[in-house]
Formats: structure tokens, C-alpha cells, sequence
């Protein structure tokens, strides 16, 4: 089995949800006009509100259905694309290789699941969006790596939701979804490697964020189905192949972006905060599993405090 390191490639430092850039797949806000101003509302609430703290519960189902039709999506084309050899010459099993095929299926049926419950409610549920993969779906160690990514925010997704949500169907309804999306990332992680529970904990993430790590593979949205949140800019580093822990980053312009005092990283157990001086900050010790980077005015993860960001770290 290939290590942790080899087969996650450059998404093992800090590398985003989204891989936009074919090169060293380093974050980049390189949306269309269509996914990055998501102007038009979900047709089921009118216009909805950028900040999450507002979003109604049929505005959070919507916004599940948005993430659960992209992994969906995700996983059908990579595995049109690469036969089970490709998986095999990574290391993976037959039995891991039937297991990660079940992950996508198990993504499809989250998004009929999530259309039935939204028109019960009497809306129109998002429709998929057209999305580019092409930097994520490179090659089967690629895809692998992605799908480990995805997992994780899928989960910090449905978390950082769920204090958002009113209803106690609703709620259950995404409890029921957000333990196997666990499940998935803990198997992805030992088919990667890696240890399958990393941490005591898993991070929660609001939505923007997760907008922002989901809007880079969005290419534009069918009529009535965009999201009306507004991703953050991204993070620019002269080296982000060193987001290790302890290691120091340098982003790529220190006086970029303006405001910028520390570097956050979003994390299971804390958040934890590194200052940032002349455009330098230390990635903390103690870091496990996914983390969130994003660079703060303050030291806080709220969005009137995030200048840009997040990007993912994966020091284990």
C-alpha cells in the first residue's frame, strides 16, 4: 500500500477542496462568472442570505443537496474514467476498490433522498450545476486524494450546519446522512494510509467556507439554482508544499490580502491561531486529521473576520 503522502500527492500539504489549478493544485478563485457571483437564490426561498446564521431549514437542505450533487457527480466521473487496474496499481484491494464504488452510489442516493425531502416541504430542490474535475481527476491517485478531502468537508459541512437548523426531522434527516459521509472518510483514510480516526473530534465549518472550498469545481449553475453565498478569496503561498506542522508559510504577497493579523486553522478539538508577521505564519503543533486554514483579522473564525480562505492542511 503506497503511503499516506505518496498517494494523497500535493493535497497532503495544502491543498484544496477543489483543485483548480493543474499545477501543485494550490487554491485559486478561478470560478466562471455564473458560480462565483451566485446571484440567482434557490428558486425554493426567494433570495437567500449570504450569511449563514439567517439560512432557513429548507435553505440548509438545499445547500446539502448543492455539496451532495457535486460528490456525486464527482464519483461517476472518476470512475467512468479510470478502470479498477488504475485503483489496483495504487495499492487499493478488489474489496476497497468495490467499497469506494459504494461511496458514490451512497452519494447518489443522499441527493434523491435530499429532492424528496425538499419537495415535501413544497420547494423545487437545487438542480446539479456543470462542474470542472479536470485537475481532480488527473489520475486514480488523484481522485483518491480528492475523495479524502471531500469526505472530510462533507462532514464539517453537515456540522457547522446543524446548529442552523430548527427542525428535529430536518436534523435528524442530516444526522442520518452526516454519520455515513463519516464512515466513508474513515475508509477512504485507511485505503489511503492513513489512520482511519485521526482525531476525538470532527470540525465543524460554515457554510460560506464550505462554499468556498465547493465553488472552485462549479463551473455554472442551471436557473434558480444558484446559492447566494459569496466565497472568500483564496490563499496564495510561495510554499505550499511545506504546510506541515511546525513548518513556516509565506504567502505569495505579504501586504495580500490587507488586514490579514493571523493564520487560523480551523481544527478538531480548537481552533488554533498562528501570527502572522511580514507575511509569515507557523503552522501550529498539535494538528490532526483535515484542517482548515484561513487567513483572520482577529482571532476568530467568524465570517466578518475571514479575509480569505480556507484551504485544507492534512498533517496526518
Amino acid at each position: 500500500m503506497p503511503s499516506t503522502r505518496s498517494i494523497l500527492c500535493g493535497l497532503m500539504a495544502l491543498a484544496p477542496f477543489a483543485a483548480a489549478a493543474p499545477a501543485g493544485i494550490v487554491m485559486r478563485q478561478e470560478m466562471s462568472a455564473s458560480a462565483s457571483s451566485s446571484a440567482a437564490a434557490p428558486s425554493s426561498t426567494g433570495a437567500a442570505p449570504a450569511a449563514g446564521g439567517a439560512l432557513n431549514d429548507v435553505d440548509i437542505l438545499q445547500f446539502a443537496l448543492t455539496a451532495e450533487h457535486l460528490e456525486s457527480e464527482f464519483y461517476k466521473q472518476g470512475f467512468a474514467k479510470f478502470p479498477a487496474s488504475d485503483f489496483q496499481a495504487l495499492g487499493l484491494t478488489d474489496g476497497q476498490i468495490k467499497s469506494l464504488m459504494g461511496v458514490g452510489q451512497t452519494e447518489a442516493t443522499h441527493v434523491t433522498t435530499l429532492q424528496s425531502a425538499i419537495a415535501q416541504a413544497g420547494a423545487k430542490p437545487v438542480e446539479p450545476c456543470q462542474y470542472n474535475f479536470d485537475a481532480a481527476l488527473t489520475d486514480a491517485k488523484t481522485m483518491v486524494a480528492t475523495a479524502r478531502v471531500l469526505e472530510a468537508v462533507g462532514v464539517s459541512a453537515y456540522l457547522g450546519a446543524a446548529p442552523l437548523v430548527n427542525s428535529s426531522d430536518v436534523l435528524t434527516a442530516a444526522a442520518t446522512i452526516v454519520t455515513v459521509e463519516a464512515r466513508h472518510q474513515a475508509f477512504i483514510r485507511v485505503a489511503s494510509g492513513a489512520e482511519p480516526v485521526p482525531a476525538a473530534f470532527d470540525t465543524p465549518l460554515g457554510p460560506r467556507a464550505v462554499f468556498t472550498l465547493a465553488a472552485q469545481f462549479i463551473k455554472s449553475c442551471p436557473e434558480g439554482s444558484n446559492l447566494n453565498i459569496q466565497a472568500f478569496p483564496s490563499i496564495n503561498l510561495q510554499n505550499p508544499e511545506q504546510a506541515t506542522v511546525g513548518s513556516n508559510l509565506k504567502l505569495a504577497d505579504a501586504a495580500q490580502p490587507g488586514g490579514a493579523q493571523f493564520c487560523a486553522f480551523v481544527a478538531p478539538g480548537g481552533n488554533q491561531f498562528s501570527a502572522l508577521q511580514d507575511g509569515n505564519c507557523v503552522v501550529p503543533q498539535g494538528l490532526q486529521g483535515e484542517v482548515y486554514m484561513m487567513l483572520t483579522k482577529s482571532q476568530s473564525v467568524a465570517d466578518a473576520e475571514v479575509l480569505a480562505g480556507p484551504s485544507v492542511v492534512q498533517p496526518s
